[in-house]
């Protein structure tokens, strides 16, 4: 698996987008539930939602989006606004560190205005507590002068819609959770859905690709509309130099073998992930923490960003004892179980 490209430090099939990237990604994204493909369930009752919300004249309800990067929250946040015809104002947890950078983009908001804050759950505590009214009664209190002077005032804001997208909705507080009227998690994509992704994005940066070679790229693309994104521009490149410039299917599976991406999806810390609970812990069970310090990453980047797909595969189990790699591991790598195993697994 020598080949594996990094950007930047960036795994080529991570699901998190880099800054470059988000530019690009823009020019892609849907902007309305007609041009978004997938989810189905969601943006159904997405449609209705808005819809009810704009024959009454008033904001939607407030929305959560949970789920791993890459899977379009962001894009159905976008959406949503497009299709209320309102602004979209855009920020993230870590950006608000204060409780004053919070009063002034609430300030700022026009009735019914989306506002977008991404990785919700690392919203600071003392700016999460001041959220909490402004999202029920639509007021913000702060605090002018200081000592016997100091006096408090209430800033009167507008009705507007919080959407909020977190990828660990473990570490959402309760009181926060509980006031956002629609929780929606959004799935994996399967292959065919994917295949309609890079058609369209394929269309929209000009490049010629048949059936056959959006299909490579789709199975190989982790469930994740931004990893396939991010292949077909990858594969764009090598078809346009070492190709006719046209995407078929053997243009599309030597390019993403020369990227190091097998035909999973996984690339070289997936396998050794695997490699490693099953080489030096037997197959496990395995804790999370050893696992990370013998592939010397980080424990939150294993559980956000590479333990998701290896468990949607059937890759990887997680029992109370730890983690365990399944059959289809060893077949996919190419091991023979070990003794006394191979009937268990």
């Amino acid at each position: 698996m020598s080949g594996i490209e990094e950007r930047n430090g960036e795994r080529l099939v991570m699901a998190r987008a880099g800054e470059q990237e988000r530019s690009l990604e823009a020019s892609l994204r849907p902007r309305t539930f007609a041009e978004y493909i997938g989810q189905n369930t969601i943006t159904d009752n997405l449609k209705v939602f808005v819809q009810a919300a704009r024959q009454r004249g008033e904001a939607l309800d407030h929305v959560l989006f949970c789920g791993p990067p890459g899977l379009g929250k962001t894009t159905l946040a976008h959406v949503i606004a497009n299709e209320m015809g309102v602004g979209c104002v855009t920020s993230s947890g870590p950006a608000i560190e204060r409780k004053g950078d919070l009063a002034g983009i609430l300030s700022n908001l026009k009735p019914n205005d989306v506002l977008f804050i991404d990785e919700i759950h690392r919203l600071p505590r003392v700016v999460e507590e001041n959220l909490y009214p402004s999202m029920e009664d639509f007021h913000f209190d702060y605090v002018v002068g200081d000592g016997p002077a100091a006096r408090n005032l209430r800033l009167r804001l507008p009705h507007f819609t919080l959407v909020g997208a977190t990828t660990r909705t473990a570490l959402l507080s309760s009181p926060l959770r509980d006031r956002f009227g629609v929780v929606c998690r959004l799935e994996f994509y399967p292959p065919e859905q994917l295949t309609r992704i890079l058609d369209r994005s394929a269309g929209i940066l000009g490049v010629e690709m048949d059936a056959e070679g959006a299909w490579e790229i789709a199975r190989r693309s982790r469930g994740t509309p931004r990893v396939a994104n991010r292949l077909l521009r990858r594969v764009r490149d090598f078809a346009q130099v070492l190709g006719e410039g046209r995407i078929d299917a053997r243009t599309a599976s030597e390019a993403l073998q020369r990227l190091g991406v097998d035909e999973l999806g996984l690339e070289a810390m997936d396998h050794k992930v695997l490699r490693t609970i099953i080489e030096q812990f037997q197959g496990g069970p395995v804790g999370i923490e050893a696992i990370a310090a013998a592939v010397a990453e980080e424990r939150e980047t294993l559980e956000d960003v590479y333990e998701p797909y290896l468990l949607q595969e059937g890759l990887l189990q997680r029992t109370p004892r730890g983690r365990v790699a399944s059959a289809r591991a060893y077949q996919h790598l190419g091991i023979a179980p070990p003794a006394g195993q191979s009937q268990l697994l």
